[in-house]
């Protein structure tokens, strides 16, 4: 009588190899790829992957196409200004003229530099600050903990579009100011958010081990919390890049953001509001593109909520 090979049957009665490729394949698991496939399929966050990509190349790329095709977005040829002023959309120019007759598509696109630019960097400006200060406030708490929260309570307690509008007064106009006020007024509620991710796993086993081997809090905050924290991080940052987007055309749409001629979303809708009972294009055209673009971050911020969410599963 042959007896089968024990080496190879579990006590389930299932292959030992097929144990070890489902063990292999568990272990090669991690979160941000469960993340990376439930994020496919998302199909309204897959979409603002694909909207906000197309918005980066075409910025990126326009100084090769747009000058020659559509114009200078900055000049304008007082010359044939009154045969070319306001025209209606048309092939030549897909979305109109303004009053200068320069060709408001162009426009919209030079915007999009500007208005991506001011996202990414004011968002980076108060994701830096908001990480620092909410690691200083979770990790030591005590009198650290008291003075953070109690400094950005006295910054959330200010309305934020007054806000920042007080500080671009005091600073003055220009990009570069922009820059400034939005990320520095963002961080509160980024620190709020990280020092919530860091206190839920401050006291996990792991960060214990960590300390009674002698680990640095430094090297513990970056190679143990840093990581288990940063998926919340990651999200409201995202999302905090529509968020700028809007403020900066807010601001130019005040006058206090883009200095003219340069192009903005905000200065090209202050332009065209004079219009827009007889050229309502000068204004929605310039608001389409806003409003896609900060509610494709948002898209994508909610995306990302959903696949970095660990107690999800895969369908």
């Amino acid at each position: 009588m042959q007896y089968p090979n024990l080496d190879s049957v579990n006590v389930e009665g299932a292959p030992a190899q097929a144990v070890k490729r489902d063990g292999q394949a568990g272990k090669s698991r991690t979160l941000w790829g469960d993340a990376l496939k439930r994020l496919k399929k998302n199909k309204l966050a897959m979409f603002a992957i694909v909207w906000i990509l197309l918005i980066v190349v075409i910025a990126v790329t326009a100084d090769l196409w747009v000058p020659q095709t559509l114009g200078d977005p900055t000049a304008s040829d007082t010359a044939t200004m009154a045969s070319s002023s306001r025209l209606a959309p048309s092939l030549e120019h897909p979305f109109g003229t303004d009053t200068l007759g320069r060709d408001v598509l162009s426009r919209v696109i030079y915007g999009a530099r500007i208005s991506l630019t001011v996202g990414i960097v004011a968002t980076g400006i108060s994701t830096a600050i908001g990480l620092v200060m909410g690691a200083l406030a979770a990790y030591y708490g005590g009198i650290w903990d008291a003075i953070i929260m109690r400094l950005a309570d006295t910054f959330l307690a200010f309305p934020y579009t007054l806000f920042v509008i007080a500080m671009i007064a005091v600073m003055g106009d220009g990009i570069q100011n922009v820059f400034i006020a939005i990320g520095i007024l963002g961080w509160p509620s980024i620190a709020r958010v990280f020092r919530s991710a860091i206190l839920s796993v401050k006291e996990s086993d792991y960060i214990d081990a960590a300390r009674s081997m002698g680990a640095s809090d430094i090297r513990i905050i970056a190679r143990h919390i840093f990581p288990n924290s940063v998926a919340s991080i990651v999200v409201y940052a995202t999302m905090n890049i529509g968020g700028a987007i809007l403020t900066e055309a807010a601001l130019s749409f005040l006058g206090l953001g883009v200095i003219p001629p340069d192009p903005s979303w905000g200065t090209l809708i202050q332009e065209g509001q004079k219009f827009l009972q007889t050229e309502p294009w000068l204004m929605i055209l310039p608001g389409l593109a806003i409003l896609t673009t900060v509610l494709a971050f948002t898209l994508l911020g909610d995306g990302l909520r959903d696949a970095l969410d660990v107690k999800m599963k895969d369908a």
